[in-house]
């Protein structure tokens, strides 16, 4: 089969590259997809530099979000036949490839009313957000939330579901344009670091009153900074280090007011538990019925995988970068 391979990480491009490797089989629990789309996420453009926090072997297939269609159904599974239009989690990666292995507890079938395109680009980063704010937290109605990164995937769900939650969402962005979407999606106040110090200006615009929650994808001194807008026993919730990992006072700044700090990764969840369960099944209901927005920016070809990990990486993007992997099957209901 044709897929993406990355033989080793690095900073150089022309790391991927299109090769023919052997099919997957389903194994016990397992299903293979022939895969129409695969989203493109950040933790994909880490694993290319080699800077991903959990470990992976290479050479790998990325890729870990992926729609298409059953192709095999392996054996304990229930509740999927070949043919059905699915949505799934690879989190061993292997989604930028014509077909994927993926854990059935880990997929969906779709309505007919969710594309393949839509549900490419919903699956990871709106999961990743649900459990943000109802798993490792739990956010409640008149909460302010600090969301960095507002106007990136995660960030925009983030976004939409803290304010269908009933909290004030407030937010930083690195690049200007990248809050119009977050203010859009009912955001309060947006920052562009670039341009002003989101500290203060947060802080007037709270009448300085603190934060009870901060979601960040930054690290390093943007985290660290903005210990300052926390209130007392308030929560930090980290899911990503694009700027850097956490200072070395990181246990310092959390002392100084008793704060929470939590690290998710949304790997660690059990596929099978109810909580895995009811977050997949709300938001899917959601996407369907138009109640939470799925941003599509753009869709590259198969052959364009290196040019879709540097738009991303440039920090312009505003909304979901898939790449189209059998284009023929993409807006295929039947």
């Amino acid at each position: 089969m044709r897929a993406i391979l990355l033989d080793q990480p690095g900073e150089a491009a022309g790391l991927l590259r299109v090769a023919e490797l052997p099919a997957p089989v389903a194994g016990r629990g397992e299903l293979v997809v022939a895969v129409a789309c695969c989203g493109c996420n950040f933790a994909d453009t880490m694993m290319r530099r080699g800077t991903y926090p959990h470990p992976k072997q290479y050479p790998l297939v990325p890729g870990f979000e992926i729609a298409g269609r059953v192709t095999a159904v392996g054996a304990g599974v229930d509740g999927f036949a070949v043919g059905d239009r699915v949505a799934g989690y690879a989190e061993s990666g292997g989604g930028f490839a014509a077909l994927c292995a993926v854990a059935a507890d880990a997929a969906v079938r779709l309505p007919d009313s969710v594309s393949f395109e839509t549900a490419a680009a919903f699956l990871i980063q709106a999961q990743t957000a649900w459990h943000l704010l109802h798993t490792v937290s739990a956010v409640r109605p008149g909460e302010v939330v600090l969301i960095h990164a507002i106007g990136g995937g995660v960030g925009l769900y983030l976004t939409q579901l803290a304010v269908q939650a009933g909290a004030v969402v407030v937010g930083t962005v690195g690049t200007a344009g990248k809050e119009r979407r977050a203010l859009d999606y009912g955001a309060s106040l947006v920052v562009n670091r670039a341009e002003a110090d989101f500290v203060e200006e947060i802080g007037r615009f709270l009448n300085g009153r603190g934060v009870d929650r901060i979601y960040d994808s930054t690290g390093a001194t943007i985290l660290d900074r903005s210990f300052a807008l926390l209130r007392p026993l308030g929560q930090i919730v980290s899911f990503g280090e694009a700027e850097g990992r956490p200072l070395a006072n990181l246990w310092a700044r959390l002392v100084e007011k008793s704060a929470t700090f939590t690290r998710f990764h949304l790997g660690h969840l059990d596929f099978a538990a109810q909580a895995w369960r009811d977050g997949l099944r709300l938001t899917l209901a959601a996407v369907a019925d138009g109640t939470l927005r799925v941003p599509v920016e753009r869709v590259f070809s198969f052959e364009q995988a290196e040019q879709m990990y540097e738009c991303l990486e440039s920090r312009t993007v505003s909304g979901k970068l898939l790449l189209a992997v059998n284009p023929t099957a993409t807006d295929s209901r039947s």
